[in-house]
């Protein structure tokens, strides 16, 4: 590997780097934001750039690794990689729009967890990624910007809700990306641009300190080109922090980049299933092939794959989530009486938030929690769940909004992904890998989903690192590259 072309390098092999004295933090920031400049406009993927502190922190990161050259296991894991923070994300001196031209001069004093955590751990963000008003849709189409496409394909979207983040990772201009998941936020944009993206375990990492999800829907996870660098950032997010209101569930053993290193899950019994819970959605062609090539390989590596198991998932589902979402809609404040700015869309989510009754939102809590019970305990018959992550391939630009008519966006919207948000109800982990890709031109890359126990993460990474090993996809790069 030619440490001139240092975007080439993942996350880890950049770390290893900077501490062997072969890249210096400087050159690495310059040359992503180099990268950035020459990509950006045409894939959209950040909203905020922060050339300034991010050269700041690089030239911070060079000190410490020449102070540090005698002792390199105290300096922290990640110093001087760049990344990025999704724009749902309070950053503290960095515009934070949350996607929504309401706050396109919102600066927070503050940091969300994740941010802080990627810091402490020596990561660099160069700036903020491009995310869809309120992260509502599961694409990035952000008022008064151009959407945000996948580097596959320019044409097509790079899904959503963590859109920016899953095109400036596939385009190679920064090795990893903070992601937030909350009906399948960072599991959609992993699968259409060819990416590892972790939906971790509700509880894992904090989403403080400014939360907005009462009921822990979403979390915040890695966005990767490698396993083991989306295990890297998990081990960097995934520290407690007194006060969070949701039980960390670990399955307990070493750390998740070890473990991915380690790549040995044992024997496993493997369900799969690939019908929609909703009648009349059909998978496409492509997602199939890669859900049955997954479960080849799965046996080849001597697991057991079992079809038929009961998954607990009934259409009930359907109106519990769309009730605690529309409410949920509501947790980005707005002024009174600007309403009418927001994009057609986030107001009709937020007019049918605005319909649930308090006694209704308590009553679909409640089907949410038994819900999740059913679901989780049928899932014990299993020690991984296999299904597409999506049910189509990326969607071209305009294709959910085409006709103006929010109802018909978000039947889309089901059409496109009714696999992922399922898991987020239950808060297991689940986890999209790059496993398919299309035979016609241009190529598309096509994701299957892996879903665990509450608190398995660390086994799905090892499961994923091992599956990365028998069908590697790293050196597959989009036309952009």
């Amino acid at each position: 590997m030619r440490v001139t072309d240092p975007h080439e390098l993942t996350a880890v092999e950049q770390a290893a780097a900077l501490r062997a004295g072969e890249l210096g933090a400087v050159e690495l920031v310059e040359h992503a934001l180099r990268r950035i400049e020459r990509l950006d406009p045409t894939l959209a993927a950040f909203v905020t750039l922060t050339p300034e502190r991010a050269l700041d922190a690089a030239r911070a990161a060079e000190k410490l690794l020449v102070a540090g050259s005698s002792d390199r296991a105290e300096l922290p894991p990640l110093l001087g990689v760049p990344t990025a923070i999704k724009d749902l994300a309070l950053t503290a001196g960095v515009r934070t729009t949350f996607g929504s031209a309401l706050y396109a001069d919102f600066v927070p004093d503050v940091d969300d967890d994740a941010a802080r955590l990627l810091a402490a751990a020596g990561a660099i963000s160069l700036g903020k990624t491009a995310v869809p008003e309120f992260g509502l849709p599961p694409y990035t189409e952000p008022a008064g910007r151009p959407p945000t496409v996948t580097p596959w394909d320019t044409g097509r979207l790079a899904g959503g809700s963590s859109g920016g983040a899953g095109a400036a990772v596939a385009a190679g201009m920064i090795p990893f990306a903070h992601g937030t998941d909350g009906g399948g936020s960072i599991r959609i944009p992993a699968s259409v641009c060819g990416l590892v993206g972790l939906k971790t375990s509700r509880g894992l990492v904090s989403r403080g300190p400014a939360g907005g999800d009462p009921l822990g829907l979403s979390v915040s996870g890695p966005l990767a080109r490698t396993v083991l660098d989306a295990a890297a950032m998990l081990d960097a997010l995934a520290v407690p922090v007194p006060g969070e209101p949701f039980t960390r569930l670990d399955s307990g053993g070493p750390g998740f980049a070890e473990a991915a290193r380690r790549a040995v899950p044992g024997r496993l019994r493997i369900g799969r299933y690939a019908r929609p819970m909703l009648p009349g959605l059909a998978v496409d062609p492509a997602c199939l092939a890669a859900y049955e090539r997954a479960g080849e390989l799965l046996s080849e590596l001597g697991h057991e794959v079992v079809d038929g198991v009961d998954t607990g998932i009934d259409t009930e589902f359907v109106t519990v989530f769309e009730t605690l979402w529309a409410v949920l809609a509501h947790s980005v404040p707005v002024p009174p009486g600007a309403e009418d700015a927001l994009l057609p869309l986030t107001r009709w989510w937020r007019a049918l938030g605005s319909a649930v009754s308090g006694p209704a939102f308590l009553a679909a809590a409640q089907a949410a929690h038994n819900t999740s019970r059913r679901i989780i305990t049928a899932h014990r018959a299993v020690d991984v769940m296999l299904t597409p992550t999506l049910a189509q391939l990326p969607r071209p630009v305009g294709w959910f909004t085409d006709g103006g008519d929010p109802a018909e966006d978000y039947a889309r919207q089901q059409a496109f992904t009714p696999f992922t948000a399922i898991y987020n109800v239950t808060g297991q982990p689940a986890l999209s890998l790059p496993l398919g890709w299309t035979r016609d031109e241009p190529t598309l890359p096509v994701g299957v989903q892996l879903v665990g126990a509450p608190g398995a993460d660390r086994l799905l990474l090892e499961l994923g690192a091992s599956l990365e090993a028998a069908a590697p996809w790293a050196d597959r790069h989009p036309p952009t590259w």
